[in-house]
């Protein structure tokens, strides 16, 4: 893996312990960033490293790649995805640096503590001259109550501030559990004395606060940005700052950086950093050790919690145990349909089925067309497999459970097929339940044999003598109660492969209708 910036060693020496090979040239960008990938399957970066879709295009073998951070300005995730390249991230690593960042900037402008001391190392004592406000009673307006924004509202509220926020995606109920009012944003600014801003950067955000919405805030209003450059208009931000139409700003962040002469740092009711929100030892060690660990996660084909082109919300405590058998019940379906399929259809039931599931199709997915292929499948490129080859894939949620025996239920499906498994017991141990509506008890195996035949006796024991003359040990097996009469079906869990003469002499002994290896060459 390539590391062209500087990382936290805790986090590097994460990976370099569990066997990788870590290359690090810091400042590689262009064709000297190309020229270095070749041969590399993981790439991390900060923020200086420009990872856009001519990189994407000219390397081959990349799986991941690793933003230790939270912002994605330098890479082009929708690059990264056509390419099947994981990309993923940081986004808790500085969390705690950033909303302390943002209190600070909040108090220094409110006090205008860097004018006062720039005055007096000066030699001036200016005492009248930087008068400031306090916070205690004021109102905070939080553009984004998101992770950070959360984390800024709850010491805000300490510092006896009211609190209101505008966020298209947090319900008015849900605002009033944070001890938040949730406002249209043009009312937001409206009502505030101060605005800070914590949202992403992309097409909806980028100039949201322009000269057009600040001439309806009070002359009051001091704004204060460590989220991204370009969601505030600076032009706009430095004209209505001159015109007296707000009453002062607080930055962090740069249109573009790195920047050192800008109309806004002439202004004397503007405090300037740069780029300090993450810049904290504990934020940068965090950065470097959390992407780490999502680097091996994705070079391992493990579910990436912090992956931002997976096509899935993050799995939670309930769904996380299911993630290894919804894979391991599409890598068995895979065998059981012996065909690609014109569509599949994932359906998670009973208590699973009240959350996201999406990240248990896409294992299933995974699992499903990893069999087939010789290909790497991922839970990035899954999806696009998928359909290059025309396959529809369905999810269904059901919080019922049709066999009452069960708590939860993963379910794949396809035409007249369809296997069923959960998790059982403390330890939560994956059981394979039902198979092509005959029901089982089988733990799924690296090596199986499902073996459907006439409800007759002797086929059990001709089966078992059979597997023992040619040395193939049985780890487990079933023979479940038959759904639909005259039908029973045995699930076999072997040891080693079953030879395919083995698997003929199966299928010719009497009363046998269908052999499927789970697991062996094809």
């Amino acid at each position: 893996m390539l590391v062209t910036e500087e990382i936290a060693e805790r986090g590097l020496d994460r990976l370099r312990a569990a066997g990788h090979e870590v290359d690090v040239r810091l400042g590689l960008n262009g064709d000297a960033l190309i020229a270095a990938l070749q041969g590399a399957q993981a790439l991390i970066v900060r923020s200086a490293t420009n990872v856009d879709a001519t990189v994407f295009d000219a390397v081959t073998g990349l799986l991941v790649v690793g933003r230790a951070g939270v912002g994605l300005d330098n890479v082009d995730v929708e690059a990264a995805t056509r390419a099947g390249v994981m990309v993923a991230n940081a986004p808790e690593s500085n969390i705690v640096s950033a909303a302390e960042h943002t209190i600070a900037l909040l108090l220094a402008m409110a006090r205008n503590v860097p004018q006062a001391h720039a005055a007096l190392v000066a030699g001036r004592w200016e005492r009248s001259k930087w008068e400031g406000v306090e916070l205690a009673g004021k109102t905070l307006g939080i553009v984004g109550l998101g992770r950070i924004g959360k984390l800024v509202a709850h010491r805000a509220i300490g510092l006896g501030m009211k609190i209101v926020a505008y966020d298209p995606y947090i319900s008015a109920e849900r605002g009033r559990q944070l001890n938040v009012d949730m406002l249209p944003l043009d009312q937001l600014v409206a009502t505030s004395d101060f605005l800070t801003v914590h949202l992403p950067k992309n097409k909806e955000t980028r100039g949201l606060i322009n000269r057009d919405l600040l001439l309806k805030a009070k002359p009051e209003l001091r704004i204060i940005n460590v989220a991204r450059g370009g969601i505030v208009v600076e032009s706009d931000l430095a004209e209505v700052l001159r015109d007296g139409i707000i009453a002062g700003a607080a930055l962090d962040v740069f249109e573009q950086e790195p920047v050192t002469d800008s109309v806004l740092f002439t202004l004397p009711n503007v405090v300037v950093t740069p780029h300090l929100g993450a810049s904290t030892r504990e934020a940068q060690d965090k950065a470097g050790e959390v992407i780490a660990d999502m680097v091996q996660l994705a070079l391992a084909g493990d579910f990436v919690p912090f992956a931002v082109n997976v096509n899935a919300s993050e799995a939670n405590e309930t769904l996380k145990p299911f993630i290894p058998l919804a894979e391991r019940l599409g890598a068995l379906f895979a065998d059981v349909m012996g065909e690609r399929p014109a569509e599949l259809e994932v359906e998670a039931s009973g208590e699973i089925g009240a959350y996201d599931t999406r990240i248990l199709t896409l294992a299933a997915l995974k699992g499903f067309l990893g069999r087939g292929t010789g290909d790497a499948v991922t839970y990035v490129n899954a999806p696009t497999i998928a359909d290059s080859r025309g396959m529809t894939v369905r999810e269904q949620r059901n919080d019922d459970v049709a066999h009452q025996d069960y708590v939860n239920l993963v379910t794949l499906r396809s035409g007249a097929h369809n296997v069923s498994g959960t998790l059982t017991g403390r330890r939560r141990e994956a059981r394979i339940v039902l198979i092509d509506d005959h029901l089982s008890d089988v733990p799924p195996a690296r090596f199986m044999l499902i073996v459907r035949n006439d409800d007759r006796p002797g086929v059990i024991g001709r089966v078992g003598t059979l597997l023992g003359d040619f040395g193939i040990n049985i780890d487990n097996m079933d023979v479940g109660k038959t759904v639909k009469a005259g039908s029973a079906m045995m699930v076999i869990a072997t040891a080693t492969p079953t030879p395919p003469d083995v698997v003929e002499r199966l299928r010719s002994i009497a009363g046998i209708t269908e052999v499927i290896t789970v697991g062996s060459p094809r």
